[in-house]
């Protein structure tokens, strides 16, 4: 590389005009710098929407660093098939040839939350070092985006393909605000997917130095009572995790939290799981909820678990069971969304079994739209999962971070 593609490539100076950018224009900012340094026609950010099925393009933006009539503040939606669906899924840039020159799709990824990609429109086929400037620049807008969606709703405007209840909006608020993380001896992914009238599902996650905290709960009822039900719930859970609890100390404090609070009709079903990062060794509290499943050298394991009345309702102390994951491990948690009368063709063992080599947001994915295709769309409860791949401490994998040139693919 020679003095000038130093200086043309300069990550710092791309980052710097940026910061100096307000939130709400932070992507055309980085787009129009972008596209000046590698003499880009245009350069989009297409963000995924919170159905998984679209990618929005959020911005579009020439050499000449003006708003494109047309694409100001609009949600244009770009079906998730074909060379989009293929990046986002395998991170892999594409190049494809577009009339007398090529488009690049490059992957905008945090940690292995797949938050869209790049579409950069260029005279010729890049060279490596134009690669892996954009698989850099496309990892720091990740960051970029993660920092600014705090200080506008622009992003989470865009995200929106349907109306949101507000049951859904509080809901919602109560979910992680990554649905996927790579964590070296693990990689894990979550997602709700809503019923029409919200039924109170929720999953979260925690790591700290030592563990791996997982829980997924199930508020009854339906409607903005189920998110109260619901809010009560995770919050005394994150209260109590965050001051070092034990599952089974979780389960007991929301237990008396929900008792004291709640009315006397109302429970919140749950599984708290807590891993030890250093040997895969888990205590788990199931609190009335459906049991997990656990895929072991490419076969379906029975854990042998007991359940306790769910949190609200418990008489006595919940029980902390344990088990120990082995590397290689698959678990999925699961609400009773999936095992409802109308969800019956949903088989999550076959879909479990059959998905063995996808990364778990592929896996709940699927089985999100394997429930939307069995109901019609018409889902009488909340059907959410999240699903945990174990490494382990000695088969560590790498956290996605952006593409590179051993990942760039012509076609």
């Amino acid at each position: 590389m020679t003095r000038g593609d130093s200086q043309r490539y300069h990550l710092q100076e791309l980052l710097s005009a940026v910061e100096e950018a307000p939130p709400v224009d932070v992507v055309e900012t980085l787009a129009a710098e972008l596209a000046r340094r590698v003499g880009a026609g245009e350069v989009s950010l297409l963000i995924a929407n919170f159905s998984g099925s679209a990618l929005v393009r959020l911005a579009h933006v020439g050499t000449d660093g003006k708003r494109r009539a047309g694409h100001n503040e609009q949600a244009e939606e770009v079906p998730l098939v074909g060379d989009y669906e293929h990046v986002v899924w395998s991170q892999e840039v594409e190049i494809r040839p577009d009339g007398p020159g090529v488009v690049c799709l490059v992957p905008v990824t945090e940690r292995g939350d797949a938050i869209g990609l790049l579409e950069v429109a260029l005279a010729s086929e890049p060279d490596t070092a134009t690669i892996d400037f954009l698989g850099a620049a496309a990892h720091a807008l990740a960051y970029v985006l993660i920092a600014s969606r705090r200080h506008t709703d622009l992003f989470e405007w865009a995200q929106r393909d349907i109306p949101f209840s507000v049951a859904a909006e509080i809901q919602r608020r109560l979910l992680p605000s990554a649905y996927t993380v790579e964590g070296g001896p693990f990689s894990l992914a979550g997602w709700l997917e809503p019923s029409h009238s919200a039924g109170g599902d929720t999953f979260d996650y925690s790591i700290d130095r030592d563990h791996l905290y997982l829980s997924l709960t199930d508020a009854m009822g339906h409607l903005v009572d189920a998110a109260l039900l619901a809010t009560l719930a995770v919050g005394t859970l994150r209260n109590s995790r965050r001051s070092l609890a034990t599952p089974a100390e979780q389960a007991d404090i929301a237990n008396a939290g929900l008792s004291a609070e709640a009315r006397a009709d109302q429970f919140v079903t749950g599984l708290l799981i807590r891993v030890l990062l250093a040997d895969g060794s888990a205590e788990i509290v199931n609190a009335g909820h459906p049991l997990p499943y656990l895929v072991r050298h490419r076969r379906l394991v029975s854990l042998d678990l007991v359940a306790d009345a769910p949190m609200g309702v418990q008489r006595g102390p919940y029980r902390s069971q344990t088990f120990r994951l082995e590397p290689g491990d698959r678990l999925l948690l699961v609400t009773d969304g999936y095992l409802e009368r109308n969800a019956d063709r949903v088989y999550v063992e076959d879909i479990l079994l059959a998905t063995l080599g996808l990364h778990p947001r592929q896996v709940v994915q699927q089985l999100a739209t394997s429930i939307l295709r069995a109901t019609g769309g018409k889902l009488r409860d909340d059907a959410t999962t999240l699903c945990v791949d174990w490494y382990g401490p000695e088969g560590r994998r790498e956290a996605t971070a952006g593409a590179s040139i051993a990942r760039a693919t012509s076609i």
